[in-house]
């Protein structure tokens, strides 16, 4: 570190690489997030409508939580681990393939930088330089090639970060009942659960507008719009089948 920098600049610089460092896992977050809200509050909606006691809606709602959750960030940790190791594997073989057929390979860099424009002496250039470096040479084929981009991002913290969202954010439309459980709640509970959950969909998709690249009312009312539709058809759902079985 240089003696002219400052205490202050060198926690700025380390503050500013941490929030880059996991910035990278925020759309797992966010569709952590929202299949977690939706999802709980899907559970919530349909019980509610079909008149069932509170305290089954908790442990429904728990038991979706934390199953769902934990089955989503086991997908997600499988499926970036699969895309890794079926990179991996690809990569191997363009090493194989420079090493054991390189006129071959040469042949097929020059075919994709004369397809890009390159000719006559320059195209050359481009070819021997790319080719002098094996590493340089079998990340082009990779790219260029293949049409395949590393994806350096950890399959365990994809996990994780998945799971955490999903379970932090879909307890959000449980706490009104688990307080009635713990302690009396005054106010209606479903309607106290719809403003906290909505709250919740704004949130989420806010975040999620960072992710997508649009616009932030997009991306609220997109959101919420889904988590209204999906407690709708829930409660619906719930109601009408209450009304069966009972009838």
């Amino acid at each position: 570190m240089s003696i002219f920098t400052t205490p202050n600049a060198f926690a700025t610089k380390h503050s500013h690489n941490w929030l880059t460092k996991y910035q990278d896992y925020l759309g797992e977050f966010v569709y952590g997030g929202i299949d977690g809200t939706v999802t709980t509050f899907a559970v919530v909606s349909g019980a509610f409508g079909a008149g069932l006691d509170n305290k089954v809606i908790i442990i429904l709602g728990f038991a979706n939580l934390l199953a769902d959750g934990f089955a989503m960030s086991v997908g997600a940790y499988l499926s970036t681990k699969s895309v890794k190791e079926n990179y991996k594997k690809h990569k191997l073989r363009e090493y194989w393939e420079v090493n054991n057929s390189p006129k071959k390979e040469r042949k097929e860099v020059e075919i994709i930088y004369r397809n890009k424009g390159f000719k006559g002496e320059l195209l050359q250039q481009v070819v021997d330089t790319i080719t002098s470096d094996k590493d340089r040479w079998v990340n082009v084929m990779m790219k260029d090639e293949l049409k395949m981009h590393e994806d350096t991002k950890s399959p365990v913290m994809i996990g994780l970060v998945t799971y955490l969202s999903f379970v932090s954010i879909g307890l959000i439309p449980l706490i009104i009942y688990v307080w009635d459980y713990l302690s009396s709640f005054s106010g209606n509970l479903f309607v106290w659960t719809s403003i906290l959950t909505s709250t919740a969909f704004v949130f989420i998709g806010f975040l999620k507008t960072y992710v997508t690249q649009t616009s932030k009312l997009k991306g609220i009312l997109e959101t919420l719009i889904l988590g209204i539709i999906a407690a709708t058809v829930s409660y619906v759902v719930g109601d009408l089948l209450e009304g069966i079985i009972t009838s």
